[in-house]
């Protein structure tokens, strides 16, 4: 289970700007009513260290930032019939802890793909996906050649298990269909099907580790605009 938490950034006049963080996430249910009378006051956007944020203005004048931080993984400890279990449960673990951060990353990239190409015409979204592919060689390349068999299965259910779509669409959608079929044969050497999407339930141990994983992510719209068109 995951639990969104929050934070609110106060801003005081008389301090050049900076920022005093308040974590407020014990009194959380007394923010509820505090700020209920400041919920129809003036709000907006605002721009701290390169990242948008909603704001509000409070009677005071005060300037309250409200941040939306990352969720808080809640789980029961695991139960297994057998040793070979535990110790299998143990390897997904470390495996996803080494590759959550790609996937993550992947997740990200996907996400504002989709967003920033979605109006554009097939020529425009193609050189788009072949300069974003070459972005991607260089960062990721190497380190992902150093992955195992077992570590690139469990990256690739944490991406199909968000995404909820097989890695083939995925490359087909994003470099045609050879390039799918491709790496769906070279995949295939491998023991990997890249054509069968991840499934809840083919494997229970590792639905178990991959619970407390969270990889989505929401697009922000106004940064990309806002990158969008410094670029252009």
């Amino acid at each position: 289970m995951h639990i969104p938490s929050t934070l609110l950034f106060k801003t005081f006049p008389g301090t050049c700007g900076r920022a005093r963080i308040l974590p407020l996430l014990s009194l959380l249910p007394l923010l509820l009513v505090a700020f209920a009378p400041v919920l129809t006051a003036q709000t907006g956007y605002t721009k701290v260290d390169g990242k948008y944020y909603p704001y509000m203005v409070d009677d005071c004048g005060d300037t309250l930032i409200v941040a939306q931080l990352g969720d808080v993984s809640v789980s029961s400890p695991e139960v297994f019939e057998t040793e070979d279990e535990y110790k299998q449960y143990r390897r997904y673990r470390i495996y996803a802890q080494r590759a959550y951060p790609y996937a993550v990353d992947a997740i990200r990239i996907y996400r504002e793909t989709e967003y920033m190409t979605q109006n554009m015409k097939k020529s425009e979204r193609k050189r788009y996906n072949k300069k974003l592919q070459k972005e991607l060689e260089e960062k990721f390349e190497a380190p992902l050649k150093k992955m195992s068999k077992t570590q690139g299965k469990v990256l690739m259910a944490m991406i199909e298990r968000e995404l909820d779509i097989p890695t083939y669409d995925l490359i087909k959608d994003l470099r045609g269909g050879l390039t799918a079929r491709y790496w769906a044969t070279l995949a295939g050497l491998y023991g990997h099907r890249l054509k069968q999407k991840y499934t809840i339930g083919d494997d229970r141990i590792l639905d178990a580790v991959l619970d407390d994983f969270n990889v989505s992510y929401q697009v922000n719209e106004i940064q990309l605009d806002s990158t969008a068109v410094k670029r252009k």
